[in-house]
Order: C-alpha cells, then structure tokens, then sequence
C-alpha cells in the first residue's frame, strides 16, 4: 500500500501541475488585453460572454430535441449581470444573443451580438470570430474579436 501512495501522490502532482499551466494560458488574454483600443477591449469583453451564451444555447437545442430555449431563465442563465444585460432571441430556431453593458456612459461599445456562426468562424479561424457591435453613437459595425483579439 505504501508503494500506491507515492505514485498516486506523484499523479495527482502532475495534475496539479497541468492545471496550473492551463489557468496561466487563460491569464495571457488579459495582459494581451490591456494593449488594445479601448472599444476592442469592450467588443473582446462582451464577445467572450456572448460565445459562451451561444455555445450553451446551441447545446440546449440539441439536448431537446432541437427545441430552441425561448429565454436564458429556461436555460438557467440570468439575463443580468452585474455589468451586463443579456437578451436572446430565436430566429428559425437559432440563436441570437446580444449582450449590453449596463452603464454606457463611458464605453465605445454599447452592445454587441452574435448568433451561431461565430462558433463556427472561431473554430476556422483560431479562435477569432465578428460580432455585430453598436457604438455609443448608435452606429454599428463588425469587430474580430477572439483569440489574438484582432
């Protein structure tokens, strides 16, 4: 028994270990982050939540027998945080999310949205996928955002 114990102890290092590695490559985005225009950094911000949103609205749809969530509150997700706003809406049983930031006072970006092709895009594109983002002003306009961020 005594020979299990070092070697379970030495796997759950290693474990350890990679998990560390996989939580410092999640922190690189930010610092890369801090380089950017500001209304990239909003359209990034916004743009990493409304692919999870996507990403989650898709897999429900496939686990109901590709019944659409009419709303996040069937799926389980608030539709507030403390920052942003969250809307979806179904056309021809896909998903469009827009997610809006609460106060926009002093933002570039407004809002952005985003519908099922971004999952798409991103997996042919490294990671980089365009959202349609509105502006303070009210106008809008296509941001790449995603993995290198431009």
């Amino acid at each position: 028994m005594t020979r299990r114990t070092p070697a379970a102890s030495l796997l759950a290092l290693a474990l350890l270990t990679a998990c560390g590695s996989k939580d410092a490559a999640r922190a690189q985005p930010a610092e890369v982050r801090a380089d950017l225009p500001r209304d990239q950094e909003e359209a990034e911000t916004l743009g990493h939540e409304i692919f999870d949103l996507v990403d989650r609205a898709i897999d429900y749809r496939g686990s109901h027998q590709g019944r659409p969530a009419a709303t996040f509150r069937q799926m389980g997700i608030d539709s507030l945080t403390p920052s942003t706003v969250r809307r979806l809406v179904n056309i021809a049983r896909e998903p469009v999310v827009t997610v809006a930031f609460r106060r926009t006072e002093d933002r570039e970006i407004a809002s952005c949205r985003g519908d099922s092709q971004i999952l798409e895009e991103a997996s042919l594109n490294g990671g980089r996928f365009t959202l349609m983002c509105t502006t303070g002003s009210g106008a809008q306009r296509p941001i790449r955002v995603g993995a290198s961020g431009r």
